[in-house]
């Protein structure tokens, strides 16, 4: 009985491969065309499928208003302790302090805490206020379809563009209102010598401002809710890293060519300087607008 099923099955499928063989060969040029690209879509779609059914499982989590405030924060502190280890390690070991962009300066425990108390008490006090009321304004929506694979690349690599020209515009005008330097983005300059949990070490303006940039851009987009989730952490570990304090070989701005991102050694120069490499990831609108610094290895 097994046997003829499993017989049956095999048949079954020998004649749906012969059928789409045949529709393929009575299919036009063009359609043909339009057949290949239908499917190659549905197959980017699928690779992203068992990952977006994973993140469905979790739906009554996804849907909480606690998710985004548990989701930022546990990114970031995970993104910041291999630094962390990095910070403690390289007092000792001569082969990592290397590495270092300032490597006569390192982070203590008493300069990393406070750093931690402070973005507990945004996440817990301030940032989740505001993202209750997101969610209930704008309650999650979760589709069963995954995005396909070239749209969500695409839709991160616009979304960061967008911050990054954001970002820099916000932080020029920070940097040449005094007003605005004192009162709002002058706490983020306390460590000439950044280091990762430095990232968010911010006032409230500068932390919720930048967190709308990078909450709108997605909206903006009308991006899947996972191409949102991917672009955040992305968002997230590209800010850690620039101020991680480490030109690691692996680092992102060895990563991209021509010199178009910037990294941590371009913001290191900003904190150090205060007068240049505004934008926080890419280098262009530093050199269009004449305020790009190039930085030096060690």
């Amino acid at each position: 009985m097994g046997g003829a099923g499993l017989g049956r099955l095999d048949k079954g499928v020998q004649d749906l491969q012969t059928s789409q063989t045949a529709i393929s060969m009575n299919c036009s040029l063009p359609d043909r065309v339009l057949l290949s690209y239908a499917m190659d879509g549905q197959q980017d779609r699928l690779c992203l499928q068992p990952l977006w059914d994973f993140v469905t499982a979790k739906e009554p989590l996804i849907k909480s208003p606690f998710f985004p405030v548990l989701f930022s924060f546990t990114a970031y502190m995970a993104f910041c302790l291999p630094y962390i280890a990095l910070d403690f390690l390289s007092t000792k070991l001569p082969n990592l302090r290397k590495y270092k962009i300032q490597p006569l300066n390192s982070p203590t425990l008493g300069m990393m805490v406070p750093c931690i108390i402070q973005s507990m008490y945004h996440h817990a006090v301030l940032i989740f206020p505001v993202t209750f009321l997101h969610w209930y304004w704008r309650p999650v929506n979760l589709p069963v379809i995954a995005p396909e694979l070239p749209e969500v690349l695409l839709e991160v690599v616009v979304c960061l563009l967008l911050f990054d020209f954001e970002y820099f515009l916000w932080h020029l005008l920070h940097h040449k209102v005094p007003w605005l330097y004192k009162t709002f983005h002058k706490v983020h300059h306390k460590h000439v010598s950044t280091f990762a949990l430095t990232t968010q070490y911010s006032s409230v303006w500068e932390l919720l401002s930048l967190g709308f940039f990078a909450a709108f851009n997605p909206l903006l987009l009308g991006c899947h809710p996972l191409t949102e989730m991917i672009f955040f952490l992305a968002n997230i570990w590209l800010s850690v890293e620039d101020h991680s304090g480490y030109d690691l070989p692996w680092s992102t701005h060895r990563l991209v060519p021509f010199g178009l991102y910037g990294g941590a050694p371009h913001h290191d120069l900003h904190h150090l300087k205060f007068k240049s490499n505004y934008a926080p990831y890419f280098t262009h609108w530093d050199k269009v607008f004449g305020t790009f610094t190039e930085s030096h290895s060690n």
